[in-house]
């Protein structure tokens, strides 16, 4: 143990490179260590968007807000390219139109944008299909998640002299020293942020949080007649989904109609999801299969109902399905995020959505400021 660090950090995705970064920033020696090659997780599995609409007021949104200021800055730092700005929740039904028209108008909807439905098809020609109305909130960024991840985490080993030690296990977090596959580290504090693997490390103490797994369908599809999408895109299923929508008026009258149009979509959590890449590219998801142990199979039948709703929107389904994934990720109903104390040197976080990107910078700050203070 010839090296001494003041944090080591478990987990090489997007949250441990989160708070790699707020613990460099605040002058501290930082290792980062995982037990594959490269971040291979739920980090790089999603879609890479980065959201703000949609988070629960207060907390949860203002971390959204929060993050993806850090976000941009790492982003122009360590040369990852921003594939596109901002989301279209495009409201297929009347019952979706106002929800959106009245988040719009909320403290959490500042800067948004709610259309009608002349507007919306004059501004947004590329939605085919009916259309109610449309928010559209400027904040989203895109990333390719598989090329920013390691972009960021050697912009960190060259900027910040963060230390990085791949295909290393963990086995225990001690006072003081990490135990790996490959020999011991000292370090005075640690963050475990090990995605869904929460039974290696603290595993008793995380049990008594309720967290689960669950289980993503991604694809990524072509249309032959290519089109520049102005954003992310989503659908009226995602008023249901996200947190931030969950109280406003009209949610239950659209709930109700959901239910008896699209109940396959609801039983599997569909939530149609759309990002394009450079390549014009569409990625598109997502379901969310809740299981402790996911299995590694994708039903044709779930895809089909992603691709139905995207039809929906753009008028057909595409011809070309260039590749199929599905990604697993730490879920809770009850809980965004769990963070646990186990002692006074260790933190256990746990991002407990499949958004852990959109709040992870704000987290990795909060987490750092409650270990070493506030002062660097």
């Amino acid at each position: 143990m010839s090296d001494r660090f003041d944090l080591a950090v478990v987990g090489g995705g997007i949250l441990g490179l989160a708070h790699a970064l707020a613990a460099a920033r605040g002058g501290r020696r930082v290792v980062v260590l995982d037990r594959e090659a490269r971040a291979c997780g739920a980090s790089v599995r999603m879609s890479g968007l980065i959201t703000v609409a949609g988070h629960a007021p207060g907390v949860q949104w203002r971390r959204a807000k929060r993050s993806r200021e850090i976000w941009a800055d790492v982003c122009q730092h360590a040369g990852v390219r921003i594939e596109h700005e901002g989301l279209a929740i495009v409201a297929r039904r009347a019952e979706a139109a106002a929800p959106l028209e009245a988040f719009a108008a909320s403290e959490a909807g500042s800067g948004c944008n709610f259309y009608r439905i002349e507007d919306a098809h004059a501004l947004f020609p590329q939605f085919k299909g009916d259309i109610a109305g449309l928010l559209w909130s400027p904040d989203e960024l895109r990333v390719e998640a598989k090329s920013a991840l390691p972009k960021i985490a050697h912009w960190l080993e060259d900027a910040h002299d963060v230390a990085f030690r791949w295909e290393t296990a963990v086995t225990a977090v001690g006072d003081g020293v990490i135990e790996t596959s490959r020999g011991p580290i000292a370090a005075d504090a640690a963050v475990v942020c090990a995605g869904d693997d929460f039974r290696t490390l603290f595993g008793e103490r995380l049990a008594a949080t309720g967290l689960t797994r669950a289980k993503s369908h991604m694809l990524r599809v072509r249309y032959d007649d290519g089109f520049e999408l102005p954003g992310a895109v989503a659908s009226d299923l995602a008023v249901l989904r996200l947190p931030g929508f969950a109280e406003l008026d009209g949610v239950d009258a659209l709930r109700e109609r959901l239910e008896a149009e699209q109940p396959d979509h609801l039983q599997y959590g569909v939530n149609l999801l759309v990002s394009q890449s450079s390549d014009g590219s569409l990625i598109v998801g997502m379901s969310r299969q809740v299981d402790p142990s996911p299995d590694p199979f994708q039903p044709q039948a779930i895809d089909d109902l992603i691709l139905d709703e995207l039809a929906q929107i753009f008028g057909k389904r595409p011809k070309h399905v260039l590749s199929r994934w599905t990604g697993t990720y730490a879920y809770s109903p009850e809980r965004p995020v769990v963070v646990e104390a186990p002692n006074e040197r260790t933190r256990v976080v746990v991002a407990a959505s499949a958004a852990g990107a959109s709040s992870a910078f704000a987290l990795g700050e909060e987490t750092i400021a409650g270990l070493f203070g506030k002062a660097g």
